[in-house]
């Protein structure tokens, strides 16, 4: 790669890379692993940079990130780490009720399977039309509308205590 394809790249990074991260977060509900995700996505689209850049370089990354979800959750090793008895102490902001329908979610989401989870991320997060999504996830866009459908119908069991209007369906 040639120097300015490099310094592109590089000025892509930091200006996307807090989207990108956001994105990665949704897909897997755990910093490090939204790092790992962001990372792996990042150096694919490194090496076919020259190809990348020309076209749509946020919409690559989150199908790579998409598809790489779905690839780690499907390996034997998924799921595998213990849990800790004893969770790390985190600064919490004056109100705490915003923070604990977060966690809420949070855990909700990662219950859900990794389409399902993808669909409702590129939908509600990343603001993303069926047609863009079905493109990212691999499949039609009908698939996403029943995918989405089924993802929020499975996080109301999860998550009761969301409040309605945040889970209406797009119409």
């Amino acid at each position: 790669m040639d120097a300015e394809a490099r310094h592109d790249f590089s000025v892509f990074v930091a200006n996307r890379s807090a989207s990108l991260f956001r994105f990665a977060m949704g897909l897997t509900g755990h910093p490090q692993q939204a790092e790992d995700l962001l990372q792996s996505a990042l150096a694919k689209a490194y090496r076919h940079w020259g190809r990348v850049r020309h076209g749509n370089p946020d919409a690559y990354l989150r199908q790579v990130m998409c598809r790489e979800q779905i690839d780690w959750f499907r390996r034997p090793s998924w799921g595998r780490e213990l849990p800790s008895e004893r969770l790390p102490e985190r600064r919490v902001a004056d109100g705490t009720a915003g923070v604990d329908l977060r966690l809420a979610l949070r855990e909700a989401l990662g219950r859900l399977s990794p389409r399902h989870r993808a669909v409702l991320v590129l939908r509600y997060l990343e603001d993303l039309p069926d047609d863009e999504i079905a493109q990212l996830v691999g499949c039609r866009p009908a698939t996403v509308r029943s995918l989405a459908a089924r993802g929020l119908e499975r996080l109301r069991v999860l998550c009761p205590e969301l409040a309605p209007e945040l889970m209406e369906e797009r119409r």
